[in-house]
């Protein structure tokens, strides 16, 4: 269901130095140019803590700074309004200064199946922010626009935010100064026909007017089942109005092993933009990005320019006989494409929960999509590459931080942090920033020669990648986000 307007919208410009999307602009290279950055913290003293907000009890998603606010998902289990209670997807903006609430969208779970909208997962997409528009796509597989002021300074657009946070069969409920405000919502289920699986998982890329959003779509609750076998892996979507514009005519659904969680990204080769995007089918597709909607309004399909196999040997048809097979079976790709020094860089492998024990980093040309080298990782990877100074960093499942050479694919060091990796290294002022699933979260010298400068217990798994913006240096594990400041 599409419900928009065309609001006037007055841009804000972002601060130079804010991160208003997970990664780089457009390439998603986790590398921030910020200097004087902590390279510790000590969580019982506070030192170089500026300050700690308490967030719910499961945060997968990575926090995005922008225009003096910090947005982030997570669920309902410290509910900040009393009126939500229960198992909900929230997503919240909260003051840059000192952590404290602003506003947040609260959000219902998908009924009848827990496999649609994993119980406690809450929200778990990354924002990505334009002036004051925060795009997202919710737990429900929606895509929303946002008002970065909440209900502070009127309610834009879409007019029914109390409905849409109300439960099935409960009583309509009121929205309230702690509500956000929807400017317009893009149903992906009913517009684009997508099956939702586990959690949405979702980082919007902007290019011009259009939003490109991967969607989501997966296996149903058996795992070995495609209820929707057409639904478009990647879509684009009107940033102004929401209005469903183009998909991708690739056919992946069918062959997609568990779900679609990798965002896309884009790049100038030579002068044209390109976009990238890794389906849940294991290939990574370069498309021509949309140059107009088609004036009747019909739905257009997107222009290939390559497609690449990360894993030419493995099956491509019928993948759901491979479910939790350890040994054989399709690949999948849950980072994102990272497009730097020329080159594209994709990490993927078996699917981490029901897929083989082989993964790898993979470089590419992204003119053609010829593969320039391998390198083996661990068992599986959920990792988005980061690229910097002519090297190459992934982490594994496995719990290891690879360093790699970025032109030749050689190894250069590696790093065994005891815990699976979910989160990626960020890149700053030097130093690699990461965090595990066991809840270690460690920060190490930048460059050839491996040096460990911070290795700490916070008692709390990390799913999230390491943001930084205006010289502070954000941490979120599952309950808290810390931001971390030099004294």
């Amino acid at each position: 269901m599409l419900r928009f307007v065309f609001p006037a919208l007055l841009p804000l410009l972002a601060l130079a130095t804010d991160q208003p999307q997970w990664g780089q602009a457009w390439t998603r290279n986790l590398v921030s140019g910020e200097k004087g950055l902590p390279d510790s913290f000590d969580p019982l003293t506070k030192k170089n803590v500026k300050w700690v907000a308490d967030l719910g009890t499961n945060t997968h998603s990575t926090p995005v700074i922008a225009g003096g606010r910090i947005f982030i998902g997570t669920n309902n289990a410290n509910p900040r309004d009393p009126k939500h209670t229960g198992d909900r997807g929230v997503f919240m903006c909260l003051d840059e200064k000192d952590g404290h609430l602003l506003w947040q969208l609260v959000v219902p779970k998908l009924e009848d199946d827990k496999y649609l909208d994993w119980p406690e997962m809450g929200m778990c997409s990354d924002a990505t922010v334009e002036g004051d528009r925060v795009y997202l796509v919710t737990n429900r597989g929606e895509v929303v626009c946002l008002d970065v002021h909440g209900l502070a300074d009127g309610n834009d657009g879409f007019q029914d935010e109390g409905r849409h946070m109300t439960p099935r069969n409960a009583p309509l409920m009121t929205t309230g100064p702690l509500d956000a405000d929807i400017v317009w919502l893009l149903d992906m289920k009913e517009a684009c026909g997508i099956w939702c699986h586990d959690g949405a998982h979702s980082s919007i890329l902007i290019h011009g007017d259009h939003l490109y959003v991967n969607t989501g779509t997966g296996v149903d609750n058996t795992h070995r089942f495609i209820r929707r076998p057409d639904a478009p892996g990647l879509i684009v979507v009107d940033k102004q109005s929401g209005r469903y514009l183009a998909r991708d005519d690739e056919h992946i659904s069918p062959n997609v092993f568990h779900s679609t969680w990798s965002a896309p990204s884009r790049a100038e080769i030579e002068g044209k933009p390109v976009i990238f995007f890794c389906g849940g089918n294991g290939m990574t597709y370069a498309f021509d990005p949309l140059e107009q909607p088609a004036p009747s309004g019909e739905l257009l399909k997107l222009t290939k320019r390559w497609q690449y196999d990360m894993d030419p040997t493995a099956p491509k048809t019928q993948v759901h006989r491979f479910t939790q097979n350890r040994q054989e079976g399709p690949s999948n790709i849950y980072g994102m494409p990272v497009f730097a020094d020329g080159r594209l860089f994709i990490a993927g492998g078996g699917d981490v929960f029901w897929g083989k024990n082989e993964s790898w980093l993979k470089c590419v040309d992204p003119r053609s999509g010829r593969e320039l080298w391998s390198h083996a990782l661990g068992k599986h990877t959920l990792c988005t590459p980061s690229v910097h100074d002519g090297l190459a960093y992934a982490a594994d499942a496995d719990g290891v931080i690879h360093c790699v050479d970025a032109a030749t694919g050689q190894g250069v060091w590696t790093h065994d942090m005891n815990g699976p990796f979910w989160a990626s290294v960020m890149i700053a002022d030097g130093r690699l920033y990461a965090g595990t699933r066991k809840g270690n979260w460690a920060v190490l010298a930048e460059g050839r020669e491996k040096k460990l400068l911070c290795n700490l217990e916070l008692m709390s798994p990390i799913s999230a990648t390491t943001s930084i913006a205006n010289g502070v240096v954000y941490v979120a594990t599952m309950k808290q986000l810390w931001a971390l400041k030099a004294e």
